[in-house]
This record gives structure tokens, sequence and C-alpha cells, in this order.
């Protein structure tokens, strides 16, 4: 008898982890904003230019951080960076993906210099 109840118990706690979604973040951006309200993004970093609805989500797309920086090399540049911002129906971040980006002062990626700075 003990045994039947450590086995159901063993495959209903099987079952319940099949239905558990963990979202993984797939760089530094996503790592620092994804679970983290939009607005609080939005107020950092400037708000959205548009946004359109994908079910249940919204998607935001966003271009801030102009900015002037010296390169590695010594030479100035003009930067920006141009993002997807996917929001679920709570205002919290689901995903960003990068549209437009540029070199940074110290890596190959201003929008992660950027937007990972806290």
């Amino acid at each position: 008898m003990n045994r039947r109840v450590i086995a159901s118990t063993a495959l209903f706690a099987l079952g319940l982890t099949a239905c558990t979604t963990v979202s993984v973040a797939s760089n530094a951006i996503e790592s620092r904003w994804v679970g983290h309200s939009a607005g609080e993004f939005f107020a950092k970093y400037s708000p959205p230019l548009s946004d359109s609805s994908d079910g249940s989500s919204t998607v935001y797309n966003w271009r801030g951080g102009y900015n002037r920086i010296k390169l590695q090399n010594g030479s100035t540049s003009s930067v920006s960076c141009s993002a997807k911002i996917t929001v679920s129906d709570n205002y919290t971040i689901r995903s960003i993906s990068i549209v437009s980006d540029r070199p940074g002062a110290t890596s190959p990626s201003y929008c992660t210099e950027l937007l990972t700075a806290k």
C-alpha cells in the first residue's frame, strides 16, 4: 500500500511539472528586465513609439537611449537602441528583442550597456 501511495504521488508531481512554464532569459537584457513592470522600463528609458495587440499580450515598439559616446578606438558615435518589448496583460515584460543596435563604449552592444545598467 505504501508503494502505491508513493508511486501515485510521484506521478502526480511529475504531471504538475509538465504544466509549469518557465521563461528563460536568453541574454543579459532579458535577465535584467523579464518579469519587471513595463511601466518601470518606460519610466526609466522613455515611452514606446507604438504598440500592437498579440492575443493576450501587447508588443511595444520602443526606441531610446539617444547619446553620443566615445568608442574604444577614441572616436565618437551617435547611438540609440530599438527593441520590441512583449508585455503580458498585467503589464509585466515577457520578452525583449533588439531590433537595432550599435557598438557600445565598452562592448559590441550599446543596447546591452544601456539596458543592463542599474
